[in-house]
């Protein structure tokens, strides 16, 4: 479990991905691989329409990053490595042949709200606050930046980013286009996500292929984007400021 765990779930032409870790369902490098391998594979499924993205548990979506990574990063070739795990994640979403509906039940915080960003379609809770802490300790949400700015604006980025130790409620986050829904209950969430996957999974395959294809237009320049953008959050998790941000963080 200290990798944490995923699974994948495949019912009348719907995929259920489901990942969990202790550490407040962060991702750990394994565990993003295995997220990016799993939609891959998903991606080239004739027999899966769309696919559900979800976590475990009702207080926290997604952590982001693993601590006890970022605090182990050693040199840059590491701190790079690290980064592209997220890089991945969000390029298997983009690339993937599949709608992907998202189901945030709990807070997002950093890589948590890159993984929402990608989705295609997101519900949410009242709970699902949202956070951008990057900064606080020396470096910034440089990989998730494209989409998340795709999704909620410019505008809103700079205001989750720079105001890096404050929370955004959901119905902010609603407002800004990251959520199409919230809903006050984890019960009513997972009522209408299962109608709208329900709902996708009869329609003709073909034409949701053409329909993603078009929502992630002008994303053609991602793969060489994020890459940099990894090198960038690689090269500043090794400054001092970060090492002792971390350090004081992890006690």
């Amino acid at each position: 479990m200290s990798n944490g765990s995923l699974y994948t779930h495949i019912q009348n032409k719907i995929a259920t991905i489901e990942f969990s870790h202790p550490a407040s369902n962060s991702f750990p490098s394994e565990l993003l691989s295995r997220l990016t391998a799993s939609l891959n594979e998903l991606s080239c499924n004739n027999d899966v329409h769309v696919i559900i993205l979800k976590s475990e548990g009702e207080k926290t979506f997604c952590a982001g990053a693993s601590l006890n990574e970022l605090v182990a990063i050693s040199n840059i070739k590491e701190g790079k490595q690290f980064f592209l795990g997220f890089a991945n994640v969000i390029n298997a979403m983009r690339n993937c042949s599949k709608l992907i509906i998202g189901r945030i039940q709990g807070k997002a915080i950093g890589g948590g709200i890159g993984l929402a960003a990608a989705c295609d379609y997101c519900f949410a809770t009242e709970q699902a606050s949202i956070k951008l802490s990057e900064l606080t300790i020396g470096i910034g949400p440089f990989v998730i930046e494209p989409v998340v700015t795709r999704k909620i604006g410019l505008a809103a980025l700079s205001e989750l980013t720079l105001d890096a130790t404050s929370w955004q409620n959901a119905y902010w986050a609603k407002g800004k286009g990251l959520y199409a829904k919230v809903f006050e209950t984890i019960k009513e969430l997972d009522l209408e996500v299962d109608i709208l996957a329900n709902k996708l999974s009869r329609y003709n395959i073909e034409a949701l292929k053409e329909m993603k294809i078009i929502l992630w237009e002008g994303t053609q320049n991602w793969d060489i984007l994020l890459d940099e953008r990894a090198e960038i959050s690689g090269r500043l998790v090794l400054s001092e400021f970060t090492k002792k941000a971390l350090q004081k963080f992890k006690k």
